[in-house]
C-alpha cells in the first residue's frame, strides 16, 4: 500500500521557521517532520510513498537524493572528487516526489495524483504526529466497506485548565485532552473512488469532499485515543522539540 503526504503549504502562520523551509522540512531532533511522519508509517510496514510537493519542494527534492550520502559514513578522495559510501545506511522506501502547484489546495494536491493511487492508500498531512495503529485503522476501515475513514482525535487544550470555587483553584490540570469534541487528526484511509469527489485545483479536502462523503454515508471514523498533535504554531513545534530532547516523543514507535 502506499501512503500519500501533502507536503506543499505555506506554513505561513510558521514563518519564522518556513520563510527558507517547506513546513514539513522543519527539523524535530535534526530531522525533518516529513521524515517522523514517514518513520511512523514505515515502521508499521509502509514504505511507499507518494509526497505531494508544492511550496519550496525543491528543498524536499534535494534532501531525499542526498539522503543516501548524509545518512551514510563517507570516504572522500579530494585529489579526484570521488565519493564513496562506507555502511550505506538508507531507510528502505520508496518515494515519488510529485509537483503539484504552489497554490493549489488540499484536494487539489490529492485530485493530482489520481492516476498513481489504483488501490486502497493512505493519506496524511505533512504537519501531524500520531501514534495511530495502522494495522488496526486499515482493519476498521475493511470493515466497513465504504470509501473513507478519518482518524479522530480528541486534541489538548493549548493551555492549562484551572478547576475553580469562587476564587479558590481546586485543580490544576496542565493541557488536559477535550473531551467534547473529536477533530480530523489527518491519518485517513481511503479508495480510489473517494476522489471522484474533488472538483478540481481550488478544492480543499476538509470541505466540500469530506461534506459530501459524510452526507452519502461514505465518511468513517475511526476513534484514536492515543497521542496526537499537529505543528501550526512555534508553541506547538517548541513542545515536540522539547519532547524529542527529553526523550519523551510519545509518536516515537520505533525505537
Amino acid at each position: 500500500m502506499k501512503a500519500v503526504i501533502l507536503a506543499g503549504g505555506f506554513g505561513t502562520r510558521l514563518s519564522e521557521e518556513t520563510d527558507i523551509l517547506p513546513k514539513p522540512m522543519i527539523e524535530i531532533g535534526g530531522r525533518p517532520l516529513l521524515w517522523h511522519i514517514m518513520k511512523i508509517f514505515s515502521f508499521q510496514g509502509i514504505e511507499d510513498f507518494v509526497v505531494a510537493l508544492g511550496y519550496k519542494g525543491q528543498v524536499i527534492k534535494k534532501y531525499f537524493m542526498q539522503y543516501p550520502l548524509l545518512a551514510s559514513d563517507l570516504t572522500v578522495d579530494l585529489a579526484s572528487g570521488q565519493c564513496q559510501a562506507q555502511k550505506l545506511a538508507a531507510e528502505n522506501w520508496r518515494i515519488e516526489l510529485v509537483d503539484t502547484g504552489d497554490g493549489t489546495m488540499t484536494g487539489g494536491r490529492l485530485k493530482r495524483l489520481k492516476n498513481r493511487l489504483d488501490s486502497t492508500f493512505f493519506f496524511t498531512y505533512g504537519d501531524g504526529l500520531c501514534d495511530v495503529d495502522i494495522k488496526k485503522l486499515l482493519a476498521f476501515h475493511k470493515s466497513h466497506g465504504k470509501l473513507a475513514t478519518v482518524t479522530a482525535v480528541m486534541p489538548p487544550h493549548r493551555f492549562g485548565v484551572l478547576g475553580l470555587s469562587g476564587d479558590k483553584v481546586t485543580n490544576f490540570t496542565e493541557k488536559p485532552l477535550t473531551h467534547d469534541n473529536y477533530i480530523n487528526g489527518g491519518f485517513f484511509v481511503l479508495e480510489p473512488q473517494a476522489l471522484d469527489y474533488i472538483d478540481g485545483d481550488e478544492t480543499s479536502w476538509e470541505r466540500e469532499p469530506c461534506e459530501r462523503l459524510a452526507a452519502d454515508g461514505q465518511l468513517m471514523a475511526f476513534k484514536h485515543s492515543g497521542y496526537w498533535q499537529c505543528v501550526d504554531t512555534l508553541h506547538e513545534l517548541r513542545l515536540l522539540r522539547n519532547a524529542w530532547d527529553s526523550g519523551k516523543a510519545r509518536w516515537n514507535i520505533w525505537d
